[in-house]
């Protein structure tokens, strides 16, 4: 029995390479956190490390290391997740393998290029090879194209895996996400010299690509991880999938119509953008509530006949949970607020906007793919429960407080924008920086810091967790089958 328990260990080289991406994803969400910490420094004491590691740099690393590290770990959840859906081995995994060593090469020369070289003329040459230049989307061009080729790979080999193994519908949705997400990428890849269309082009990668695509990815994951964890009703999960790829496709795209207005093109865009931005997570909340429901009808019917359902891996599942309701919150709720054209105009630009956006990335990404590093735990031990521990516990909740304290603080200073530097003061040079000087500034700006504080500890006990948790769960369950 406990050498059967032992070939339950991860044997897919696929699932390997899942756990290769995992790993680097979790690297660099620490390196997100401390350089958000450093430039939430800077914020209070603006001469912290003048000329040494300014806030500009401190920013873009804090900024890109957010969307390299979930895409890290977008890629490892994929090819975790393929060879149970399609039931056979990836296709060129080998391929895949060399896909991982070449993007970790790049995405290594990149920060430190982002660190060290980020003063000096522009030219030709430093778009190619130092920055392109556009916010959020910093990379160089050798970088960009290197991001392209690494997809395609993993396109490939979840394209071809695909269509010789099992069609789920999961796996389905996924394959047709995985070429809109790769495509919308490209968007962000030409220069025009015309600002407005040049901005256009940008924000379709920037929010569509974050809007659609991966919202759509996260529902994939989401029904996947739930059949894994609660043996959910396919049937249920795929329906819900299937609606959330139509909510999404369509009020994703015109949901990108609440930043139109800035950028040059008719007022009609704001109505549109704010109304279909605010449906996107809908679906995502209605899958979980769904199949939580008919979860806890099926306890109580087990209960009676004097059995209980498992649930196979508690830290995942509570990950996921706080997925549904952190998307709902921070894409959902704080994105709606600022984003109807009557208060945008006031409040587009301020630390609304930052609030927004650190909740609904956690709330929306972080948490899903943080729940399938711990099913990625659990199926490389060959763990049959996987239960919270007490780090399990500390990492989320300080995590999810931490975050939650970082936004309303924002929210708190965007406020103050609006008011003392936007409505009083006309918006002006002089305005922002009296504003920022102000008591309910700098205060808000304090608890920020100390938020984020609180969320790096919370990170510590996450590592420290998964670091720990599966060889003592393995060890666990191995001592409980020799007695």
């Amino acid at each position: 029995m406990l050498a059967s328990i032992k070939s339950n260990y991860l044997q897919s080289e696929s699932k390997k390479l899942g756990m290769m991406y995992f790993r680097v994803a979790i690297v660099l969400f620490g390196a997100q956190l401390l350089m958000g910490l450093i430039a939430a420094v800077q914020f209070l004491v603006p001469g912290f490390l003048f000329e040494i590691f300014d806030f500009s740099v401190a920013r873009m690393v804090h900024i890109n290391a957010l969307v390299v590290w979930m895409l890290y770990a977008m890629l490892g959840a994929v090819y975790y997740m393929i060879p149970d859906e399609t039931g056979i081995e990836t296709i060129g995994v080998g391929l895949g393998k060399l896909g991982f060593w070449v993007l970790t090469a790049a995405v290594a020369i990149v920060v430190l290029v982002y660190i060290f070289i980020q003063v000096g003329s522009g030219s030709e040459a430093t778009i190619w090879l130092i920055n392109e230049g556009r916010e959020y989307l910093e990379a160089p061009r050798w970088a960009d194209i290197g991001i392209v080729v690494v997809v395609l790979i993993f396109y490939w080999n979840v394209f071809s895996t695909f269509m010789k193994g099992q069609k789920t519908g999961i796996m389905t949705v996924m394959v047709a996400n995985l070429m809109a997400l790769a495509g919308l990428y490209l968007a962000g890849m030409f220069y025009t010299d015309n600002i407005s269309i040049d901005q256009f082009w940008w924000w379709w990668v920037i929010h569509l690509w974050v809007e659609a695509t991966w919202e759509v990815f996260v529902g994939t994951l989401a029904a996947y991880a739930l059949i894994k964890i609660i043996n959910a009703k396919r049937e249920i999960v795929e329906m819900w999938l299937w609606i959330e790829v139509l909510m999404l496709f369509g009020s994703g795209i015109l949901g990108l119509g609440h930043h139109y207005f800035w950028i040059g093109t008719p007022e009609y865009w704001w109505e549109i953008g704010a109304l279909f931005s605010a449906l996107e997570p809908v679906p995502l909340v209605a899958m979980f509530v769904h199949v939580l429901y008919d979860w806890g009808k099926e306890q109580g019917v087990a209960e009676k006949e004097g059995h209980r359902n498992v649930m196979r891996n508690g830290p995942a599942m509570a990950w996921i949970v706080t997925n549904a309701f952190g998307n709902f919150l921070g894409a959902g709720i704080w994105g709606f607020f600022h984003t109807l054209p009557q208060v945008n105009i006031y409040t587009h630009g301020t630390q609304f906007t930052a609030a927004h956006g650190h909740l609904a990335f956690f709330g929306a990404y972080a948490t899903i793919l943080i729940g399938m590093m711990y099913l990625g735990l659990q199926g490389a031990y060959g763990i049959k429960t996987l239960k919270a521990t007490f780090k399990s516990k500390m990492g989320i909740t300080m995590i999810v407080v931490g975050v939650l304290g970082m936004t309303v603080a924002l929210t708190i200073a965007g406020y103050e924008q609006v008011l003392i530097e936007r409505a009083e003061l006309g918006a002006g040079w002089n305005a922002f920086f009296m504003a920022q000087e102000l008591p309910w500034y700098v205060q808000a700006q304090t608890w920020r810091t100390i938020m984020g504080v609180v969320t790096f500890i919370g990170f510590v006990y996450l590592v420290w967790d998964l670091l720990t948790i599966g060889k003592q769960a393995r060890l666990a369950q191995e001592a409980g089958i020799q007695q």
